[in-house]
């Protein structure tokens, strides 16, 4: 599979969108601001949903903004070559997103004040919304089956490389004030509860109509129907006609397709990577 992506410091990319001469410069010469917020995720864990309550939050649950401008320039990729060129003109505060493994991300960050959110998942659904969402793009090799990808995901090699080794990097930074981490579970138990608790991270305060607007704004149902937030906008460069970012939306997905024997695996492997990181972290250990 080395040929089927674009490679840096050992961890794999897409071929398209991204180019090595921006990956090397992150690190040592992009400035993160103390004034920005950062969403980092590993792939397929709920980054868009974030994206959109963190832009309402910021918008006080008025709905134009998001509604009028895409997603993926209210939170730029800073990893991706448009979305870095982006960040590099906004002045002010800003709203970056991220796949990227620690090692990888600016240094800037680690001095300054920005607030992070690492939003997790359960890996299992990870790993099942990423085999679908995959084999729909037209930039990476797509798997024969889920078995495949299967045996790909638990090896590491796909984008931005194995999940396990993602969260281990990012689990340190939970000590600091300024990074919160976040379940996609929890998004999905209690999203009301969840967004007063990023609310307060943030130093922001909503009016309770004003809450109830950022809940219903950035449900699934309006998520799937908004144009500037669904990635259909991109069909025709990145993705198969008629493909929405929202696929499902749930939990427990994972259950409807892994077979016993691969649920049986995943969880030995999960108990063997994972053993050193506190169970409340990880609600689905």
């Amino acid at each position: 599979m080395s040929n089927d992506f674009l490679w840096f410091a050992g961890i794999p990319f897409p071929n398209l969108g991204f180019k090595v001469e921006i990956l090397k410069k992150l690190r040592d010469e992009f400035v993160v601001k103390d004034e920005d917020v950062v969403t980092v995720t590993y792939p397929k864990s709920g980054t868009n949903w974030l994206i959109e309550i963190l832009c309402l939050i910021h918008s006080k649950g008025d709905p134009k903004w998001i509604q009028s401008v895409p997603i993926w320039e209210r939170s730029p990729w800073l990893e991706t070559e448009d979305g870095n060129k982006l960040l590099n003109n906004k002045g002010g505060s800003r709203f970056l997103t991220s796949h990227l493994p620690i090692q990888l991300f600016p240094k800037s960050l680690f001095s300054s004040n920005a607030k992070v959110i690492y939003l997790i998942r359960n890996p299992r659904d990870v790993l099942v919304s990423g085999y679908f969402f995959w084999s729909m793009t037209k930039f990476l090799k797509r798997s024969e089956s889920l078995e495949q990808y299967f045996e790909w995901f638990i090896q590491g090699n796909v984008v931005y490389g194995s999940w396990f080794d993602h969260i281990h990097g990012w689990m340190p930074m939970r000590e600091r004030n300024t990074f919160l981490i976040l379940s996609y579970e929890e998004l999905k138990q209690d999203i009301r509860g969840t967004v007063e608790k990023i609310c307060q991270f943030l130093g922001k305060k909503l009016e309770p109509e004003e809450l109830s607007l950022v809940v219903k704004n950035s449900s699934f149902q309006a998520m799937k129907e908004n144009n500037m937030s669904n990635y259909s906008l991109l069909n025709d460069v990145f993705l198969s006609q008629d493909v929405l970012i929202t696929r499902k939306g749930m939990s427990g997905d994972w259950k409807n397709h892994l077979t016993v024997a691969q649920a049986e695996a995943f969880d030995k492997l999960f108990q063997e990577k994972m053993t050193d990181l506190p169970q409340e972290l990880l609600p689905w250990k």
